[in-house]
């Protein structure tokens, strides 16, 4: 019998298979499908202070290997999402949650920490530093270590969870990015965000996006995910949870042998919706094919 259990800075989870923020919803549309209280965790899509509509249509696009993305975080704000959202959702997942927290200045991530801090189905506090300063002229808090340190070391203080910082591939050295997270008191990294794309309508002679540029993920993006996990597994040290176009078992263990001690599943849950549940059985079944008794053996191991 093989061992999947892992742990994220001290939160154990029965396997490493988590649904990505923004690919799950609240879960509620996923667990008519399924027993979702089989996955190791789930991060809920990503919470502003405010309720978001978010950016207009159309929003999706189509691409060889992947889908873009511009959504723009819609979700019902932190009131609604703590007084009707993680209720229902602890109903019918009782393990520690990981609540994905969007700011658009410092003082909304610490809001959006302390807020998440009081609630007790939250195991792990994802921080989504891939949202404009409006401080800063719109800069991407993600594209700056100063400004992702700040963020991180204000967050920290403000919640006594475990601290994990999703990280945008967007940048010149993610391994710098990362090891001022673990200056400023993160616990764990998130890596990666999406690629920034683009698709032109050639008929239209238009964006396909309304909002012009959007997140490029799916398969395409895998390899590229993968060397980032690896060069932040060198930086830090720190648990990991890796993604970024992972849809298989064997994903899931490339990603592993590349330092990541957990793995989330985005747009492979938009195109097949049982993905998740598919790899909570293959991934076990895969270890025992290749011979590995727990992934604890080969982390990092490439």
């Amino acid at each position: 019998m093989v061992d999947t259990k892992v742990s994220l800075a001290g939160v154990v989870l029965d396997n490493p298979i988590i649904p990505a923020s923004g690919t799950f919803g609240f879960g509620k549309e996923f667990s008519e499908l399924y027993d979702i209280s089989k996955l190791g965790s789930i991060s809920f899509k990503g919470t502003t202070v405010e309720p978001r509509t978010g950016n207009a249509q159309p929003r999706i696009a189509d691409c060889k290997a992947g889908m873009l993305n511009a959504v723009g975080l819609q979700n019902p704000g932190v009131d609604a999402v703590l007084a009707e959202e993680i209720p229902e959702l602890a109903k019918i997942f009782p393990k520690p949650l990981i609540a994905n927290i969007s700011g658009f200045s410092e003082e909304e991530f610490v809001r959006l920490a302390e807020a998440m801090d009081s609630e007790p189905a939250v195991g792990i506090i994802e921080v989504n530093v891939s949202c404009p300063n409006v401080h800063a002229g719109g800069v991407n808090f993600a594209s700056d270590r100063k400004e992702t340190e700040k963020i991180t070391a204000a967050v920290r203080k403000a919640t006594k969870k475990p601290v994990f910082v999703k990280l945008s591939p967007n940048v010149t050295d993610i391994a710098d990015m990362a090891k001022g997270c673990e200056a400023a008191g993160a616990d764990g990294i998130s890596l990666i965000n999406t690629l920034l794309g683009m698709r032109i309508d050639i008929k239209r002679r238009k964006p396909v996006l309304a909002n012009r540029y959007g997140g490029y993920s799916g398969p395409g993006i895998f390899p590229v995910a993968l060397r980032m996990v690896d060069q932040v597994r060198h930086a830090v040290d720190l648990p990991i949870i890796g993604m970024g176009g992972i849809s298989t078992a064997d994903d899931i263990i490339e990603m592993v042998m590349a330092g990541a001690s957990a793995v989330q599943i985005g747009a492979a849950n938009l195109v097949d919706p049982w993905t998740c549940i598919r790899l909570v059985d293959e991934l076990p079944a895969r270890m025992e094919e290749l011979g590995i008794e727990s992934l604890d053996e080969i982390r990092g191991i490439a």
